[in-house]
């Protein structure tokens, strides 16, 4: 009973009216632009659209919550900032899915992810037409997009649901009241007469604009209202009560609902702790988030190429390499993501720096010290803090604009087409010095409306991103901070090692032996035995609420040093990489899935209940499906049983009967929520690739 008071408790949020006010700041903190542009009143909606299911982002967790939810027989509203459906496989160009490899030699994977991977197998007649060397499945992202969507329909149809497709739209604004969204205003921008078609210009210079209610010399706009769809009773019938009209997913890459609905997150560094014991700050830091990066195509071609200096190329220079020795190869960068393999090849040399590369291949690229862009201070940090938000207006009624710095966006754009320019006719190697590099100018930039990004820029619509913002779980008694997955929840980490016992309190390393000792925990905390004969369990931790799967390294791209990224001498964020490597198969709690203070949205992606060492593995293309399938059939189960999420786990740890009857379903559905063989007494997950 302490426990649903407490979270009654937390029920204060009260509704943010997304009318009226018109804002106007001068900002000069937090290394933000002097003008601010004003938010302006929406005009009245233009149409008012009812759905059971609002997600808001069309990534792959949120096309897995629509495919669950259209199978259950819903009615679907997705909204998307692209024109394409599945985020990373399509408008984010990193179509080169990241798989573990006993996971995929098993299959083991979401029942909507495998028949994607099928669609794809059936659409080239095999599973990696671009023969790259990454995975075992690169494409062409446009592909990515048109088969998503028929997998989606094919669900609809299926399970009798209602699939509303919104691309090009926004959320602007949400009515919450009692705890509950009640509404969403959102904008969807379509080309302004006389002006060229959507994808002409980068996202930096576009993006603000599809946050504006007025139209535009670019865009002219549609203001929609998304409300709950009315319950489906016979003639004569009274509806029953619902604790919730509708549910709402955030699924968007960078947390734009969290931020938007003001519920507790993080952003970038986790503070060193027993739990984070990898952390590259003793205090934290929300300005280091994960590098983002503007994908590109680029096509092998027979003859040399004349490639046009950019005017900004001498700007980012400094920062280009093939980052290590053992890297410094073109043909290992270049087939490292080849998406289009002209030439398919039976028999393929054993060393990747041997593969060849023929004219027509496709490569999209993707490459830290490449054209990732990697930000980390509060001068030109991407994700704006909570502060920063406030300081520009962006959490005053009317007031928001995505939560980006456009500035930050741009540098990335350019970044991106100044790394092209480097791999083709760069001679010398930021990191490796000179004589490594060579150019290579049989290459061209693939660019145009009928490119593989499909823009006119030939950059991705929307960058890849790593991180955003992070929401912190509901509190409870095992965790009164509020629920987060930690990094020692999954690493593989020797945390025996030297680095530890300095750099953490005496207490803090006690505390972590203690949390790692597994079926040693007892004896542990009762100093029965020493903490250097305590044994690290070889397993990630085991959720009692466990609703879906992942497995993937601890993967870092870090932020750099100072400003702006790419300064020449900058250097990666000292010890960043402390916490990279390998991860056991982990699990994705219900419990990282529901925000405070709102009862009937949950979380899907990357914004999930995770710390950023944990993060760093839970962002890959197959946990992204998982976490969505949890969502949309979480939200199917408590629409039937008439109850809300957050209420089959506020008993944990004991028995919660609703909560096994979801997970049951889950498993039935070809949605597995734990990895085979899993149990406190299992430790022989070493050999788990």
């Amino acid at each position: 009973m302490q426990q649903k008071d407490a979270a009654k408790r937390l029920r204060g949020h009260q509704s943010r009216i997304s009318w009226g006010l018109t804002v106007c700041l001068t900002i000069t903190s937090f290394g933000l632009p002097t003008e601010v542009a004003k938010a302006t009143p929406p005009r009245n909606p233009d149409k008012e659209e009812t759905c059971e299911i609002l997600v808001v982002g069309g990534g792959l967790a949120g096309a897995a919550t629509a495919y669950e939810g259209l199978l259950a027989g819903h009615t679907v509203c997705m909204t998307e900032i692209t024109d394409w459906v599945g985020g990373q496989i399509s408008s984010q160009g990193t179509s080169a899915l990241d798989e573990r490899p006993t996971q995929r030699q098993m299959l083991y994977y979401q029942r909507g992810y495998l028949k994607l991977r099928d669609r794809i197998q059936r659409h080239y007649g095999k599973l990696n037409p671009g023969q790259c060397w990454v995975s075992e499945s690169c494409f062409l992202p446009e592909d990515g997009h048109k088969l998503l969507m028929r997998v989606l329909k094919e669900a609809e149809k299926k399970g009798k649901g209602k699939l509303k497709w919104y691309p090009n739209t926004v959320i602007k604004d949400l009515d919450i009241a009692n705890s509950q969204i009640r509404s969403a205003i959102a904008i969807q921008h379509r080309p302004a007469q006389g002006t060229p078609p959507l994808n002409t210009l980068p996202l930096s210079q576009t993006i603000e604009d599809s946050y504006r209610y007025e139209n535009s010399r670019l865009f002219d706009k549609t203001i929609i209202r998304f409300v709950p769809q009315p319950p489906k009773v016979k003639r004569g019938q009274t509806p029953p009560p619902r604790p919730a009209d509708w549910y709402v997913v955030e699924a968007t890459e960078t947390g734009e609902l969290i931020a938007l609905a003001d519920v507790p997150y993080r952003l970038g560094i986790d503070p060193r702790s027993a739990f984070e014991p990898s952390s590259s700050s003793v205090n934290g830091d929300p300005y280091c988030t994960q590098g983002f990066t503007y994908t590109f195509a680029m096509q092998a071609t027979k003859d040399p190429q004349d490639h046009k200096l950019p005017d900004f190329y001498e700007r980012y220079a400094p920062y280009y390499s093939y980052e290590l020795p053992r890297l410094a190869n073109f043909n290992l960068v270049y087939t490292y993501r080849r998406i289009w393999s002209a030439k398919h090849h039976k028999n393929l040399p054993a060393n990747v720096r041997e593969w060849p590369i023929n004219p027509g291949d496709i490569s999209m690229q993707n490459w830290t010290w490449g054209n990732d862009y990697r930000p980390g201070t509060s001068q030109d940090n991407l994700i704006y803090t909570r502060d920063q938000l406030e300081a520009t207006g962006q959490l005053e009624p009317g007031g928001w604009l995505g939560g980006l710095r456009t500035e930050t966006l741009a540098a990335g754009e350019e970044h991106a087409k100044g790394y092209f320019y480097w791999l083709v006719t760069g001679t010398t190697d930021s990191q490796l010095g000179d004589g490594v590099k060579k150019p290579y100018p049989n290459h061209r930039y693939m660019s145009g409306y009928d490119s593989p990004m499909a823009t006119a820029h030939g950059l991705s619509k929307y960058p890849y991103m790593r991180e955003g913002r992070r929401i912190i779980g509901r509190p409870s008694w095992s965790h009164p901070d509020g629920f987060t997955l930690w990094e020692i929840d999954i690493s593989r980490q020797d945390y025996s090692n030297e680095f530890y016992r300095v750099n953490l309190l005496p207490e803090q390393f006690r505390q972590l032996k203690i949390a790692l000792a597994g079926l040693e925990m007892a004896g542990a905390i009762g100093g029965a035995k020493p903490l250097t004969e305590i044994t690290k369990r070889s397993r990630s931790t085991i959720f009692p609420d466990t609703v879906g799967i992942g497995h993937y390294a601890i993967d870092f791209h870090p932020c750099m040093s100072f400003s702006p990224a790419e300064a020449p001498g900058n250097t990666e964020r000292e010890g960043e990489r402390q916490g990279q490597g390998n991860a056991y198969p982990f699990e994705v709690p219900l419990r990282a899935m529901i925000p405070q203070k709102i009862d009937n949205m949950l979380v899907a992606g990357k914004s999930i209940a995770t710390s950023h060492v944990a993060a760093a593995a839970y962002r890959v293309h197959s946990f992204e499906w998982s976490v969505g399938a949890a969502a949309g059939t979480t939200i199917n189960f408590a629409m039937e049983k008439g109850i809300l999420p957050y209420e089959m786990v506020d008993e944990l740890p004991r028995k919660e009967p609703d909560l096994e009857l979801l997970q049951r379903r889950l498993e039935m559905n070809g949605n597995p929520v734990i990895f085979p063989d899993t149990s406190i007494f299992n430790n022989s997950w070493e050999n788990w690739r």
